[in-house]
């Protein structure tokens, strides 16, 4: 992370609030779903942000997800978690650093546990 006062960039320019301060997430040390431009979904303790950089600590990739309740969206995976029978999550890493975030939902203690839980897919 090159610039620690410039966090957000869209579309190569850095973003900066009202008052020109770095804008940076409120869902530093949180459980998160991330969802990417082009590597797909996943889910970790949310370590660091820098634009669309982000740092995940013990993450997983959800390969394929199905949500836990009736909706179609990550939004809800994020709330009621997944539908383990249904869904294909990749094994734990310790840390994973991903370049092209899009979303950061932070994700429920629901959620997170049924994330956490589920078998590693084969």
């Amino acid at each position: 992370m090159t610039d620690p006062t410039l966090t957000h960039e869209v579309y190569g320019t850095k973003q900066r609030n009202m008052k020109g301060n770095a804008v940076k997430t409120p869902h530093i040390g949180k459980k998160c779903i991330i969802r990417t431009y082009a590597s797909g979904v996943h889910f970790g303790t949310l370590v660091d942000q820098d634009g669309r950089q982000v740092e995940l600590a013990d993450a997983r990739r959800l390969w394929r997800w199905h949500t836990g309740g009736e909706g179609i969206s990550l939004s809800e995976v994020a709330t009621t978690g997944v539908d383990q029978s249904r869904s294909r999550i990749a094994v734990t890493v310790p840390a994973m650093t991903i370049l092209d975030a899009l979303e950061i939902i932070p994700a429920t203690d629901a959620a997170a546990a049924s994330i956490e839980t589920a078998e590693v897919a084969k």
